[in-house]
């Protein structure tokens, strides 16, 4: 008896989250969602720290929640019937981030001799689907010598010069 359980839209190493009827135009909110699109979850959280505009606030509310959802908001196991395991932080990456339109508000701006322009206010939903993804690669450490030699406060030993190359016999007819 009654309807059977809609299939989850995220696959077994993703979580989302959306966040609808935002009062911030879809165009400017698609401009900062490019800005992130791609990344890491850390990378975009702190890129959008720094982004001055209302809809980069947004945004980052929508995906601290859907890190959160990775954490903590796991749906069942279809055959162990338990929760699954909660996903790696660090190791989230943005797949698919959406902004649609939505419903406009619409408003009236009185002019002159009776005549009334309207307004629109736009709305939008934005849509964010992390994935768990091999970790980001760490930048390359230099070598424990350069590393002592830097600690000591002295220069690190150089790498040899290449021998200077014996001048062209057209170089020198000049």
């Amino acid at each position: 008896m009654g309807k059977d359980k809609s299939p989850s839209r995220f696959g077994q190493n993703q979580c989302g989250a959306t966040a609808k009827f935002v009062r911030v135009p879809p165009r400017k909110a698609r401009l900062v969602m490019d800005a992130v699109r791609g990344k890491y979850a850390t990378e975009a959280l702190a890129l959008l720290k720094f982004v001055p505009n209302e809809a980069a606030r947004e945004i980052e509310n929508v995906l601290k929640s859907a890190v959160a959802n990775g954490e903590n908001g796991r749906p069942l196991d279809a055959e162990s019937g338990r929760q699954l395991p909660p996903l790696v932080t660090e190791n989230l990456r943005l797949v698919d981030v959406r902004v649609d339109e939505g419903p406009r508000i619409k408003r009236m701006q009185p002019r002159a001799h009776g005549r009334a322009y309207s307004i629109l206010k736009r709305m939008c939903h934005i849509s964010v689907i992390l994935e768990e993804v091999a970790p980001k690669p760490k930048p390359a450490r230099a070598a424990a010598a350069t590393r002592r030699a830097r600690a000591a406060g002295r220069p690190a030993a150089s790498t040899p010069k290449q021998p200077e190359t014996a001048p062209s016999p057209a170089d020198q007819a000049e």
